[in-house]
């Protein structure tokens, strides 16, 4: 068996602290766009608890940018040009149907990359333009009465709601997925247990390393 630390403390309390945040924004945020529901929040309660989690996930999202700046964390997101379409091609396959037949996976875990290619790419997504979108769009939410009362002949405030909304859905659909494939580990806790330690340990032997 194998075992790297790859999850420093600071990107462990980061990751936890954003599930954390995430899942508080989806309850108030659903509250406030289903309002009345009688198994959600008020309206009136929804909002400042939105707005806060809302600040703190912005303040988490600036210490996740700056942490991969200056630590050896944000290798993990250099992409890999060379090969890049035969490594999809083949974590694809997996994916679709290696992994529900007991295939090898075609990856190799190491210090220098921790991530698969769909990983990587997925993840440069979601945190370098998914949540930004969410963050910047929230903060025009907050601010309403500043914005312009049009943009493009097109209401402002109809603009970064829809915006707001439309990155939100994307990111409860990321999140669904990530938490299926984290499962997938050798055993459904492999890869939660990495994500609690710091550390990854794996047996199996990748298909090409």
């Amino acid at each position: 068996m194998s075992a790297l630390y790859l999850y420093p403390r600071w990107l462990r309390l980061w990751h936890w602290l954003s599930a954390l945040l995430f899942l508080v924004l989806i309850v108030s945020g659903a509250s406030m766009h289903y309002a009345g529901t009688p198994w959600l929040l008020s309206f009136k309660q929804a909002v400042p608890i939105h707005n806060a989690a809302g600040i703190a996930l912005t303040l988490g999202w600036i210490g996740f940018v700056v942490g991969n700046l200056m630590t050896a964390n944000g290798r993990h997101y250099r992409v890999q040009w060379r090969g890049l379409a035969g490594r999809l091609s083949a974590q694809a396959r997996y994916y679709g149907y290696g992994i529900f037949h007991g295939a090898p996976h075609p990856f190799a875990v190491t210090a220098a990359m921790k991530f698969n290619v769909l990983q990587q790419l997925s993840y440069l997504g979601v945190m370098y333009l998914l949540m930004p979108l969410l963050i910047l769009s929230g903060w025009a939410f907050l601010f309403a009465a500043y914005l312009p009362e049009t943009l493009f002949g097109i209401g402002a405030v109809w603009i970064v709601a829809m915006t707001h909304l439309t990155v939100a859905y994307g990111l409860v659909l990321f999140l669904m997925v990530h938490v299926y494939i984290i499962t997938t580990g050798e055993t459904p806790l492999t890869n939660p247990r990495a994500m609690l330690t710091g550390w990854h340990r794996e047996t199996e032997a990748p298909a090409h390393r």
